[in-house]
């Protein structure tokens, strides 16, 4: 039995981190005071969103209006199942990245400090208020907030490559969104007068919907969420790594990529519903678009010896598993889709922090720079392995469970042919994850003329500000895989919700 309540606890949730951007920058000059608003306030919003799961799992559904603009048409916060799910994710994410970005920032002595903090804040509080969201509206307007509030992040270091990469990333996410998605949400309202989220969809009267109109409406809304970096529209995610690596782990796998996906689920669960879309679309483009883009990423990602592009084109590739899954429109391929959310959040945010932890501590920006490096950094290097083999879905860890529950989809979608890409898929991650492995692990270091606690074959692990956090990830990264039951019940129940959300 599902029970309505009316809560502003939702927008709590939301405003807590965007509050902090006050104290955040009024303490510039008191770096322990800043970052520890910064670890305060992202403390603060998980504990509001695990009571908000606690209710939630007790079969209720959160609501609370803001403003009503016309019938249908208003800016309101309704959570349910899949909601919490990625605010849970999301705002635990925060956490472990705030202690992270302590660790790199400090080590790599970057400038503009304050404003990293405060833009990341501000991020957050956008990427839960799409969490949250009630309607399409409220969901367009919080994932053009992220954003713009994720552009000063990309522009970071002020350097002429990363003002070029952070413009590329705003004109990619901003006119996709405007060109695409709003036209379609527009044209969604006039005819149905509703952009709230159902099970049911939104259309009323479904035997009067035209299939080419669904078909259409469905790609424009897709490559609208950009951020979801379906190729053609994918290239902002490459020329977005300019950015410090918390930004790229937030890129990657909290905030902006993670929003794009939870679009496209909401879109086809929540707005056309799967029986019309089984019986009025050709999903089915939008499953080639998406196997297309596995492989082709996968195979871009093999060419790239920059470590964080070559994790930028995994991303690229991983993330068209959750789009590939949901058009299947078989329970267990959404299922898929949703725990491929959280199993690809926690393991790529382990491969970002690696990442990021080999460059503060060896300056290594290259897979070929790598040569026994796991004898300077071995708990780095663990990490880094447990991310590596949940990417490409090797068991006991979190991607096998999400992968798998895709293979069950394609089977019970009698589309068997999606078995045939993940396993092409999994070989290709294999081929750009095991080269590291080999010159991590069997390789003896290169020497080098300057040896400094910075530099060269004497460097040792970074700061424990990062290497913790990365390890909690992967040990996270492990338990999705022997204790699931959390994300797998909210997951489960996103989708079994008689009616869902009002």
């Amino acid at each position: 039995m599902i029970e309505y309540i009316v809560s502003p606890l939702p927008i709590y949730a939301i405003l807590v981190s965007s509050l902090a951007v006050i104290p955040i920058v009024l303490s510039d000059k008191h770096v322990n005071v800043r970052e520890s608003f910064t670890i305060f306030a992202a403390f603060t919003k998980f504990f509001i969103v695990l009571s908000i799961y606690f209710m939630v799992r007790d079969g209720k559904i959160i609501e609370y209006k803001i403003i009503e603009f016309l019938p249908g048409l208003s800016i309101k916060l309704t959570v349910d199942s899949f909601g919490v799910f990625f605010a849970l994710m999301a705002s635990f994410l925060w956490i472990v990245t705030s202690f992270y970005s302590i660790g790199y920032m400090r080590g790599g002595h970057e400038k503009k400090q304050t404003r990293f903090y405060a833009f990341f804040a501000i991020s957050m509080s956008a990427a839960i208020g799409a969490a949250f969201s009630g309607n399409l509206l409220t969901l367009y307007i919080f994932y053009e907030i992220i954003t713009f509030a994720t552009y000063p992040l990309v522009a970071h270091k002020e350097t002429e490559e990363a003002i070029q990469g952070a413009r590329r990333y705003l004109s990619y996410l901003l006119l996709t969104s405007v060109l695409f998605f709003l036209p379609a949400l527009v044209y969604l309202y006039i005819t149905t007068g509703s952009l709230d989220f159902s099970l049911n969809g939104v259309f009323k009267n479904t035997h009067q919907v035209d299939k080419g109109v669904v078909t259409v409406l469905l790609i424009l809304f897709v490559f609208g969420s950009a951020k979801a970096a379906v190729m053609p529209f994918h290239l902002w995610l490459p020329s977005a790594m300019v950015a410090p690596t918390p930004v790229s782990a937030l890129l990657h796998a909290v905030a902006v990529v993670k929003t794009g996906v939870f679009v496209i689920v909401r879109v086809f669960v929540y707005i056309f519903g799967v029986e019309l879309l089984k019986a009025h679309s050709y999903s089915y483009i939008v499953s080639g678009l998406a196997a297309f883009t596995i492989l082709v990423g996968s195979m871009v990602a093999l060419r790239q010896d920059n470590i964080k592009a070559r994790l930028a084109y995994s991303t690229v590739s991983q993330l068209s598993y959750i789009v590939l899954a949901v058009s299947l429109l078989s329970p267990k391929a959404i299922v898929g889709s949703i725990m491929h959310i959280v199993a690809h959040g926690f393991g790529k945010i382990t491969l970002f922090f690696w990442a990021g932890a080999v460059y503060v501590a060896a300056h290594k920006t290259k897979v070929s720079e790598l040569s026994g490096i796991a004898k300077k950094m071995p708990f780095t290097m663990a990490a880094f392995t447990i991310g590596a083999l949940s990417m490409i879905g090797f068991p006991p860890f979190g991607g096998f469970i999400s992968k798998w529950f895709i293979a069950n989809g394609a089977v019970e979608s009698h589309n068997y042919w999606v078995i045939g890409v993940l396993v092409a898929s999994a070989l290709l991650n294999a081929s750009y994850f095991v080269p590291i492995f080999i010159k991590a692990y069997l390789e003896t270091p290169v020497k080098e003329e300057h040896h400094d606690h910075n530099h060269g074959v004497d460097h040792g692990e970074a700061s424990m500000f990062m290497v913790v956090p990365m390890l909690i990830t992967a040990a996270i990264t492990i338990t999705l895989f022997f204790y699931p039951d959390i994300f797998l019940a909210l997951a489960e129940k996103a989708i079994a919700f008689p009616g869902g959300m009002k």
